[in-house]
């Protein structure tokens, strides 16, 4: 296994000095080739690497987003390529913001497009020259990225259905503290009230007494 992470890491390497213009760094981790680059320079790097037949890197496996909520630039899109001719994969990360828009590699590879509208949905990142950027998962009306850090694990609005407007509505949550109960009386003791459904149980032990 060191062989092959020494050999991806020359491979990297050797990308980044033939194109320099495309790439600001390499690394190897869990022996996979990660090649660093600028949201300006991952189209004609993606272009470079899959129709130079050195690489071949002609499928597209995969676009998703990282959410790093310290960071100035809290994004990663991350890009999973493959080259069946050479039998070796690549890893691409493009850091951005909320508001710095990614090109689109949709033109390059049309297995982009929804792999770009689920990031778009999932993170709020904006693909640039993308031909239908819309949400794919979440409802219409949906509010919030719900894979961001900082969303609320109660979402934003809770849906339901209307049976007077015949029709799906959207509501602000609202958590009503009344429909909760705690009880932190410990389990191994009971409890000193009658549990739901427990009435016959409690009543028959106090008349056997």
């Amino acid at each position: 296994m060191a062989e092959a992470s020494v050999d991806l890491a020359a491979y990297g390497e050797q990308i980044v000095a033939k194109c320099p213009n495309l790439a600001v760094g390499s690394e190897v981790a869990f022996d996979q080739l990660t090649l660093h680059a600028t949201p300006a320079q991952i189209v004609p790097l993606v272009a470079h690497l899959r129709d130079d037949p050195a690489h071949a890197f002609i499928c597209l496996i995969d676009i998703c987003g990282v959410d790093y909520l310290e960071r100035e630039r809290r994004f990663d899109v991350v890009y999973h390529l493959l080259s069946p001719k050479h039998n070796r994969r690549v890893r691409i990360k493009v850091q951005t913001d909320e508001t710095t828009p990614v090109p689109s590699l949709a033109a390059l590879h049309p297995a982009a497009d929804w792999f770009e509208r689920e990031a778009y949905d999932l993170y709020g990142i904006v693909f640039s020259g993308h031909p239908d950027l819309r949400r794919i998962l979440t409802d219409y009306g949906f509010e919030g990225h719900p894979l961001r850090k900082d969303f609320p694990l109660t979402g934003f609005v809770e849906v339901r259905y209307d049976d007077e407007q015949k029709r799906v509505v959207y509501e602000p949550v609202v958590l009503r503290q009344e429909f909760r109960s705690f009880d932190f009386l410990s389990p191994w003791e009971g409890t000193d009230y009658v549990l739901p459904g427990d009435e016959k149980a409690k009543s028959g032990a106090a008349g056997g007494g």
